[in-house]
């Protein structure tokens, strides 16, 4: 999810809500400590220099039950930002603390912000010799070659 659609979002909540993977709700009296722009720049297994930039939300709970994060004062916050430290409209990583900092994606359905999982991965597999997933490919059945329609099973 880019920035940019984190605030219109924001622009038409009454109050913000994070789901963690797991279907749990990210307790609502967090607070976001960190706003900012992460650069990475890296050489990955196969010798190619890379860079990626992200936006960055840190979420944090404290013991102040009373705290509850308006969409309009993150929407300051990020704006804030956005002009201080020149973030462009760039994807959102999270970080929340479970056993340790925790790294997520984001996404939203329309009430929440969802906290998706992140997985490593290898970005030089043919320089490491390690092939690429096979695609699995559905037979289609006979007599609907022609006429393929959405639930079908033919495409």
């Amino acid at each position: 999810m880019k920035l940019s659609q984190v605030k219109k979002e924001l622009n038409r909540l009454e109050t913000i809500a994070f789901e963690l993977p797991n279907g749990e709700l990210v307790p609502n009296h967090f607070h976001v400590t960190e706003v900012g722009k992460v650069t990475k720049n890296f050489i990955d297994c196969g010798g190619t220099i890379r860079k990626e930039e992200v936006a960055n939300f840190q979420l944090w709970n404290a013991d102040d039950y009373d705290h509850r994060l308006h969409p309009e004062k993150l929407l300051n916050i990020i704006e804030l930002s956005e002009k201080a430290l020149g973030i462009e409209d760039l994807e959102i990583e999270v970080e929340y603390q479970a056993e340790t900092i925790g790294k997520f994606g984001l996404d939203f359905n329309g009430t929440n912000f969802l906290l998706t999982s992140k997985q490593t991965d290898c970005l030089a597999k043919d320089s490491c010799g390690i092939p690429e997933p096979e695609q699995k490919l559905t037979p289609i059945a006979a007599g609907n070659a022609s006429s393929c329609t959405p639930g079908g099973g033919c495409c």
